[in-house]
């Protein structure tokens, strides 16, 4: 595995505040894509910090896309020094890059929680995220985004578009390329801190559901689940206002 990187970060909130947190989001997005949760936080008296994962936005590329990387990555990134974090938000791919940098340093934070995270990606799912990323670097224009998610914010419309543009289309290939398996099942199993998922609304579109959720639940009795009804993959931009009140129940 290559070494780690340097990630660039935005934050929200007071620097001095006592409660430190991470967000991290998933594949072909950013940092400042997590804007609703940050903004969120810093009104609840959190500091957050949102990175732009290798290869996205403003950070560093490089060859190396297997998700043990980009958790090799959010390992390196400390709330102040050699802080933990109080807690590390992780979206998809970033609440897979997420889960093993928690497994491989149980230091590293006191708490996670996991939006619709990519645990196991195989199949139909892996189908599904492929096409949507050909869709999103094929014809990044603001009306497309509009036109497929009206119920979202303008600010995210417009975030999901600059997320593109400023994304490796390389990058997010190889992601998918590098991972086969992706699987981080095992990962998921070893962590030793108190996990709770935010899942999607599997009759909308879920990665988190089914067997796969039940089996890693029952492997570990850290975590714990919930579902945002109505809420795609995407949860905290389809459903923002659930997806924060479950969040901060779940920081509480």
């Amino acid at each position: 595995m290559s070494a780690p990187l340097t990630l660039p970060r935005i934050a929200w909130g007071d620097p001095a505040a006592s409660r430190r947190a991470l967000l991290v989001h998933g594949l072909g997005s950013s940092g400042a894509l997590m804007w609703r949760l940050g903004s969120a936080l810093a009104d609840a008296g959190w500091h957050a910090t949102a990175v732009d994962l290798r290869g996205h936005g403003d950070a560093p590329r490089a060859l190396d896309y297997t998700v043990a990387a980009y958790g090799a990555d959010l390992a390196q990134t400390r709330s102040d020094g050699s802080s933990s974090w109080d807690a590390v938000i992780g979206h998809s791919l970033g609440g897979a890059a997420s889960i093993v940098a928690a497994a491989s340093d149980p230091g590293w934070t006191r708490r996670l929680v996991l939006i619709d995270p990519a645990i196991h990606v195989d199949g139909r799912d892996a189908n599904v995220i492929r096409k949507s990323q050909e869709r999103a670097f094929t014809d990044p224009r603001l009306d497309v985004v509009q036109a497929e998610h009206p119920h979202w914010h303008p600010q995210d419309q417009e975030l999901k578009v600059d997320a593109v543009l400023r994304t490796s289309r390389w990058a997010v290939e190889q992601t998918s390329a590098q991972n086969k398996p992706w699987d981080v099942r095992a990962d998921a199993a070893r962590l030793s801190v108190p996990t709770h998922v935010i899942g999607a609304d599997p009759a909308v579109y879920s990665l988190f559901t089914g067997t796969l959720a039940e089996e890693v639940i029952a492997s570990n009795p850290h975590i714990t689940m919930s579902v945002v009804s109505g809420a795609g993959h995407s949860l905290h931009r389809d459903k923002p206002d659930e997806s924060i009140r479950q969040l901060l129940e779940a920081l509480a």
